[in-house]
């Protein structure tokens, strides 16, 4: 599995230990950025990460700030763009179960690195249900 993964100033610090955590279970990471904690603008890799969902080049993607609420809100201007803000285990995994989110959002100053690796890990690791419920409601905004 390809996953990219983005940040501003504010969530580069985790995104680094979370790419190393994905990187350790295997998969394949794409870092668009930021490269370090000067401060940046976030739409700018939360667009970088819609780019490669939308054109397919990644299976999933993780966008990280300050408070995960910036770059879920710019992530979700993008047609084909299910972004979801989670801070908790059960809100990953019925994100993925049920909305098929292709874009996982955290705030790196609401969770530390070990929940944020669990919260990865459920994302990463639940498929979409596939329930015809869940597909019909997912029309109306795909």
């Amino acid at each position: 599995m390809k996953i990219c993964i983005g940040s501003d100033h504010g969530g580069y610090a985790l995104k680094l230990e979370l790419i190393e955590h994905l990187k350790a279970r295997g998969f394949e990471v794409s870092d668009v950025g930021c490269d370090s904690e000067a401060s940046c603008d976030y739409p700018i890799y939360a667009k970088a990460v819609t780019d490669i969902i939308t054109e397919k080049k990644a299976d999933l993607g993780i966008l990280v700030c300050g408070t995960g609420i910036g770059m879920s809100m710019a992530a979700n201007k993008v047609e084909g763009i299910r972004a979801a803000l989670c801070h908790d285990v059960f809100s990953a995994k019925a994100t993925r179960e049920h909305n098929n989110a292709n874009i996982l959002c955290m705030g790196a100053r609401v969770v530390g690195a070990g929940l944020a690796e669990m919260i990865v890990d459920t994302f990463v690791d639940t498929p979409f249900s596939n329930d015809e419920r869940h597909i019909r409601r997912i029309s109306y905004y795909s």
